[in-house]
């Protein structure tokens, strides 16, 4: 991947819906090259898609939490907690972890209220699960905005 692949990801991250020609343009080539190069990366899997970015309190899931779940640790009771996660749509990211906890996850659901009838209703009930432990969310301090592709410091 040279210097160019790696503007035209920054600038997809930054905005999935430029234009060809104006990503063509913020990175310095044709729309033609830029184009295929575009393609390539979405070929390789360097690109896994594009999103829209949706405001939480927009759809009733302004109420955020992260989530540290500990889960006996054989495969199947493993392999079934992971399952029944996937099944869960207000878990919106989850994490396997080395060490303790065992895994983390956030949730976003409408209201404390919620949250509680998903803790005792679905969490506590997962199968091998030993410990929930949960953090409030009070504030989002810095939003995801993509990786940098420029490499470390």
């Amino acid at each position: 991947m040279d210097r160019i692949d790696r503007a035209i990801l920054r600038e997809l991250q930054k905005d999935g819906r430029l234009t060809h020609q104006e990503l063509a343009q913020r990175v310095g080539l044709t729309p033609s090259p830029c184009m295929r190069r575009v393609r390539q990366l979405e070929r390789d899997g360097v690109i896994r898609g594009y999103r829209a970015v949706v405001e939480p309190e927009a759809v009733d899931r302004g109420f955020e939490v992260l989530v540290s779940i500990e889960v006996r640790r054989d495969r199947a009771t493993v392999e079934a907690f992971e399952a029944a996660l996937r099944e869960i749509p207000d878990v919106i990211e989850a994490y396997r972890l080395f060490g303790s906890p065992g895994c983390l996850l956030r949730i976003a659901v409408a209201d404390l209220a919620a949250y509680e009838r998903l803790w005792i209703e679905r969490l506590t009930a997962l199968s091998g699960v030993t410990e929930v432990n949960s953090q409030i969310i009070m504030k989002r301090i810095k939003e995801p905005e993509g990786l940098p592709v420029d490499g470390s410091l």
